[in-house]
């Protein structure tokens, strides 16, 4: 027989069942450490990896459930979308439209001292388009003007509206009428906004 065998089973009982104690402990913490751990780890992962893969399962399964309203409401805005854009003239139109509300002046009894387009103003998929106006005839015919602009087939608002001090022209008041008309023009491929300068200048 071995002699350290020889030397344990010599020893007294409490010390073997306590080398026994340490032996088994020894054990577990090498199994708990190697193998549970690790595996506990694992579990987790893959856990968490379900739970990620079963929201996007549900997630999928609401859309593809959703998909006819989704398309719908798809089609529906992509008609406001176009009817919008309508009301937008391109570039190749702004001439006649800037003309047309001079004309829109004249036709209501306006004389129009100053015609002055302003400098575009890009605001992304469009850009501001105004023009200063410079108008003179009484207040009835600036109403029926501002009218006859808001029903055009296009946007255009007047603002910055101005008027001066009335005077009796061969008995009909006339009033200096100064304002601003604007318009928005469709920007088919607006530029790329620029990127910030990375760092500070020293």
């Amino acid at each position: 027989m071995d002699p350290r065998v020889e030397k344990i089973l010599k020893m007294p009982l409490y010390q073997r069942v306590l080398l026994l104690v340490v032996i088994s402990a020894l054990i577990i913490g090498l199994f708990v450490y190697f193998m549970y751990l690790p595996a506990q780890e694992e579990l987790e992962r893959e856990t968490a990896k379900n739970e990620k893969i079963f929201l996007k399962l549900q997630e999928s399964r609401r859309i593809a459930n959703n998909l006819p309203r989704f398309k719908a409401e798809y089609v529906k805005m992509k008609k406001q979308l176009d009817l919008a854009l309508n009301e937008l003239p391109n570039k190749s139109e702004i001439p006649s439209l800037l003309s047309s509300i001079a004309g829109l002046a004249r036709d209501r009894g306006l004389d129009v001292m100053e015609f002055k387009p302003g400098k575009e103003s890009p605001q992304g998929f469009y850009a501001k388009v105004p023009v200063s106006l410079k108008l003179s005839g009484n207040y009835h015919q600036m109403a029926l003007f501002c009218e006859s602009v808001s029903e055009l087939s296009r946007i255009v608002n007047i603002n910055d509206l101005v008027m001066g001090k009335a005077k009796m022209i061969d008995g009909v008041t006339e009033l200096t009428i100064s304002c601003a008309a604007t318009t928005y023009r469709f920007i088919e491929n607006p530029p790329a906004a620029k990127k910030k300068k990375k760092g500070k200048r020293r």
